[in-house]
């Protein structure tokens, strides 16, 4: 068994949740606020009628349950939910894996990098796999759409609103699927956000406010959720710090090592920017002012960490369905169609 980041104290992390909520920091790509980068890169992704869509688009409705929508977390966001407990976890959103060549990092650093990265894909595996042995509660024992399990309407008996709540506590089937595939979208978007992976470096000096870049083209292989479990990371490849002082703090403090600072979240994100939800084209301009973070700034890295995020997202949804049609011959079709639409009782045959 690898390694696990240490987990923080619970009150330390009920603090530091609560700090970021009230300052309105973020330390992910945005949820419920206007620029809702983790909502539009999942619409430009899986959207029926997107270049991308496909043969298995998610609807609307459906749709609004993954990405979120105004004020709404989203099942993609939902890590961002200070209710969800997940603020701080550092797998949730790919944090402290943090490595960079020079005299603020040992040896031993690369390793505990590495393992804080693969605690990340291996919290996006698990999650992906509880949401395919779920999803076969859609269907009943006659292999037909359970209405009950699969409505996205107001509903008095059973008891349920007309969205999904994903608060981590069992509800209708379809819910729990798309909580469970939406969590593992979190923290592969962050990913590419959150790394050098594909990135480039600003101009001057490499070094841990300035990491080197990855300028990867291709989604990570790290990311093949139902392949075999990856072992390894190459030796140039970091995410930020961000622990419970930086939270709380607005990264003012925190991330230091024996007095030695680590390279901080704040320093290589690339969190913020313009995304349109039906083609994921990315800029930094809104209204004549730059939104983008500095690192977010160099070349084309906001968009590059977009244009990786969308398609790593594709990537996830075909694969998700390709495991759920493995899983349940006969059924896997049915399965597909009633978590991607709207009204499956009615469409799904």
């Amino acid at each position: 068994m690898r390694s696990k980041v240490p987990p923080i104290a619970a009150a330390t992390v009920a603090v530091a949740a609560a700090s970021v909520l009230m300052a309105g920091a973020a330390h992910a790509f945005g949820t419920v606020g206007h620029l809702a980068e983790h909502e539009h890169i999942t619409r430009a992704a899986l959207a029926c009628g997107t270049p991308g869509g496909g043969p298995d688009c998610v609807e609307p409705r459906s749709l609004d349950q993954v990405a979120g929508m105004k004020g709404t977390f989203g099942a993609v966001g939902s890590p961002d939910n200070p209710l969800t407990g997940e603020m701080l976890t550092s797998a949730a959103h790919c944090d402290n894996a943090d490595y960079v060549e020079g005299p603020e990092y040992r040896p031993e650093d690369r390793r505990r990098a590495t393992a804080a990265l693969l605690d990340c894909v291996d919290y996006a595996r698990a999650r992906v796999r509880a949401g395919v042995r779920r999803a076969a509660d859609v269907l009943d024992s006659q292999g037909r759409v359970k209405p009950e399990e699969v409505s996205l309407k107001f509903s008095v008996i059973p008891p349920h609103p007309a969205n999904c709540s994903f608060n981590r506590v069992r509800g209708r089937v379809k819910c729990d699927v798309i909580e469970e595939f939406g969590r593992a979208l979190h923290a592969m978007q962050d990913f590419y956000s959150h790394s050098n992976w594909a990135d480039e470096a600003a101009p001057g000096p490499i070094g841990v406010r300035n990491p080197p870049g990855g300028r990867q083209d291709d989604i990570s292989p790290l990311f093949a959720l139902f392949g075999p479990e990856p072992s390894d990371v190459p030796g140039w490849l970091t995410t930020g710090c961000f622990d419970a002082q930086a939270a709380i703090s607005g990264e003012r403090a925190g991330c230091t090592d024996d007095g030695r600072t680590r390279l901080k979240h704040a320093w290589i994100n690339k969190d913020h920017g313009v995304i349109d939800p039906r083609t994921g084209a990315a800029s930094c301009v809104e209204n004549d002012k730059n939104v983008c973070t500095s690192r977010g700034q160099a070349g084309e890295d906001f968009a590059r960490a977009v244009r990786g995020a969308v398609d790593d997202t594709r990537r996830q949804w075909r694969d998700f369905a390709t495991a759920v049609r493995q899983a349940y011959p006969g059924r896997g079709d049915l399965i597909v169609c009633a978590l991607a639409h709207d009204d499956p009782v009615r469409t799904c045959r």
